[in-house]
């Protein structure tokens, strides 16, 4: 058992706090541990410290819980930085969402990819960057794990305008078992893939059973003839077309897709759903902070980053389902610089991820065209150029209009202005 300090960027998130949060004190491996959490809004942050002493106290996990407002104050003596943050997420994205749609582009999410993605790019690359930079500067070795979106966009322009090492993480592949699960039969903790792709476009290279080694990909074909038509239409049009089952749910995938709002509609994401279950999830971190109501029993969250921490601070080597990093080679057919989304092995020599060989054709031609898009993103996101950011629409398969492009662009620009210092 070893001791480290991980950093929490964005801690008093109602779900991404909670989450982080007890991953960490489950993590018996890491016992002695220090968690720092920091977010800007000192008020709920106070409220999340309090809340993870109180389980940290209760579960007698060791932990030492810290908080601060300032990361800089953080940072030094960092071995792992965790970060989730965006500016206004919900109130920035219905925008993103409404304004390409009003000007006729049918993109069916607006978060990754087509105009949103972009958007919520030139946001968000410059505040991780921003990150990064103190870390460069702070902890120089310490490994950002990144669950802030757009995820490969991110990683790019950290891989490129910095030098510090970095993973981005997301549990897509675990909604993808779930929906294979769904359509089998067969239990979700029973499956295990090799997936490749880049992220919430990935695909499952393999699909085994743990308990026996059998190829689940027979039986998921027989099984889908059968299901449910409504159930992931997109995802299984693909299937059946590419042959490759992609993951992690139609809405995700179709955000690089022209044709996804064929099966998907332009309703987009349901806010007011989101708005409701985190009023209540802040509402239980509230009750249980000052302890007014008994904790729930703690659950892992199912996302990677405990995991890799635990994998590397122990030197017991652990493989992970699926991280995002820079190809250099692990997907053959796509260009190294891009940010692909593979298995990996984690352990006392680092994270490194596994060689998944050639993706087929079709599956790699979309991929491609998505990982030359997020190029040009990336460097209007840095440089603040209105051209580059142009052209990353008019490459983008979800843009069928110069004109729509353009005002799209203007507009966007204009009503994220004050979020957009690059493009002043």
């Amino acid at each position: 058992m070893s001791t480290t300090k991980v950093v929490l960027i964005g801690a008093a998130s109602a779900s991404f706090g909670p989450a982080m949060v007890a991953d960490a004190l489950l993590t018996q491996d890491l016992r002695g541990s220090t968690l720092t959490l920091v977010d800007l809004d000192g008020e709920r942050l106070a409220v999340m410290a309090a809340y993870a002493r109180r389980l940290n106290t209760l579960h007698d996990a060791g932990w030492c819980i810290e908080h601060t407002t300032d990361r800089c104050l953080a940072l030094p003596g960092a071995s792992f930085v965790i970060t989730s943050v965006a500016v206004k997420r919900d109130e920035l994205w219905k925008l993103d969402f409404a304004i390409p749609i009003r000007h006729g582009i049918k993109q069916v999410l607006g978060e990754n990819g087509g105009p949103g993605g972009l958007s919520h790019s030139l946001r968000n690359i410059p505040i991780i960057l921003d990150i990064t930079r103190d870390m460069e500067r702070l902890c120089p070795h310490a490994l950002l794990l990144n669950f802030s979106n757009p995820e490969s966009r991110i990683g790019l322009a950290v891989s490129r305008y910095t030098a510090q090492p970095f993973v981005g993480l997301c549990h897509g592949i675990g909604m993808g078992y779930d929906s294979a699960s769904r359509i089998t039969g067969i239990p979700v903790d029973d499956l295990v893939g090799s997936c490749g792709g880049l992220n919430h476009l990935g695909w499952f290279l393999q699909l085994r059973r743990k308990s026996t080694g059998e190829d689940v990909y027979p039986l998921l074909r027989e099984a889908d003839q059968n299901y449910d038509a409504a159930y992931l239409p997109l995802t299984r049009y693909l299937f059946h077309t590419f042959g490759l089952y992609p993951y992690p749910s139609d809405d995700h995938v179709g955000e690089y897709l022209s044709y996804a709002w064929e099966f998907c509609g332009l309703e987009g994401y349901d806010f007011e759903a989101a708005d409701r279950h985190r009023a209540r999830q802040w509402g239980y971190v509230q009750r249980v902070a000052v302890g007014e109501e008994k904790p729930a029993l703690l659950r892992a969250s199912g996302e990677f980053a405990f995991p890799i921490i635990a994998a590397m601070a122990n030197g017991t080597e652990t493989y992970i389902d699926a991280v995002n990093v820079r190809n250099d080679g692990y997907i053959e057919n796509l260009p190294a610089w891009t940010v692909v989304e593979v298995p990996a092995m984690a352990g006392a020599s680092g994270l490194r991820g596994l060689h998944v060989g050639a993706l087929p054709a079709g599956i790699a031609a979309i991929c491609n065209t998505q990982a030359h898009v997020q190029d040009l993103v990336v460097d209007a996101a840095v440089k603040g150029s209105r051209q580059l950011a142009l052209q990353a629409l008019l490459a983008d398969p979800v843009v069928s209009s110069a004109e729509a492009a353009e005002r799209t662009l203007d507009e966007l620009l204009a009503v994220h202005a004050p979020y957009l210092p690059a493009f002043r």
